[in-house]
């Protein structure tokens, strides 16, 4: 059987490249996003009932990942990327379908000159992705406290302490008008380390990029500390 599915809306997020996301929702507070609703659900009745709710789980579209329906192990980053498992053994991009589900914080519904999107915190969602279901987080059914989580059973510590240079620390500031949050979003994001396994461990002196909004954050990092050296803007101004 085949299916064919379309979305009911699109992410607009701060993430406009795939290194630096978050590894799971909730883990970088900051991370701000909305959801924009396409029709025929950029309606008011379709949202009827859903400020209730605190959660919302979102399905979507791995849409930026390679195609891989035949591979059957992948290697979990939060094992160092040296041990396979299964793919369904994992919440790897590397699927069978290229679906992914998330659970985030619903902040608010807007309406704008017609247009209705969801305000979101604490998505790990790639700007431009395609959503092609929204449902309410219900606790008592999908909150288990006696569940087990395999080699994830515990949420991942911070592994990297964050500071900036005096200078990005300046630029930091400067920028809190337009990008509130923005000091914490970079630290939140760094401290969970989001280089490769295989990066991790080499020369101090090597220049990391991580796109966030129209910025190019660029920082160096070492034996358990990272450090933001410049916030450069994106020539081509995208946001």
């Amino acid at each position: 059987m085949e299916f064919t599915f379309r979305p009911v809306g699109i992410i607009r997020s701060c993430f406009k490249e795939k290194f630096g996301i978050p590894r799971q929702p909730g883990l970088v507070p900051e991370a701000r996003a909305h959801l924009e609703l396409l029709p025929p659900f950029n309606r008011a009745e379709a949202l009827r009932g859903l400020d209730e709710f605190s959660h919302l789980w979102l399905l979507f579209v791995f849409h930026a990942s390679p195609d891989t329906p035949n591979q059957t192990t992948v290697r979990p980053p939060r094992l160092g990327g040296n041990r396979r498992l299964g793919v369904f053994a994992t919440r790897g991009t590397h699927r069978p379908n290229p679906l992914g589900l998330s659970v985030v914080k619903l902040l608010g519904i807007v309406e704008d000159q017609g247009q209705w999107r969801l305000e979101l915190q604490g998505a790990d969602l790639l700007d431009g992705t395609p959503v092609l279901d929204i449902k309410p987080y219900l606790p008592y059914a999908d909150a288990l406290p006696d569940a087990h989580g395999g080699f994830a059973d515990v949420p991942p510590a911070p592994s990297l302490r964050v500071d900036f240079t005096p200078e990005a620390l300046v630029r930091c500031r400067e920028l809190a008008g337009e990008r509130p949050g923005l000091h914490a979003l970079i630290e939140q994001i760094l401290q969970y380390d989001p280089r490769p396994a295989y990066r991790k461990g080499q020369e101090v002196d090597r220049i990391y990029g991580l796109r966030l909004f129209d910025l190019d954050v660029r920082w160096r990092a070492g034996e358990g500390w990272a450090r933001v050296v410049e916030l450069a803007r994106v020539e081509d101004g995208s946001d």
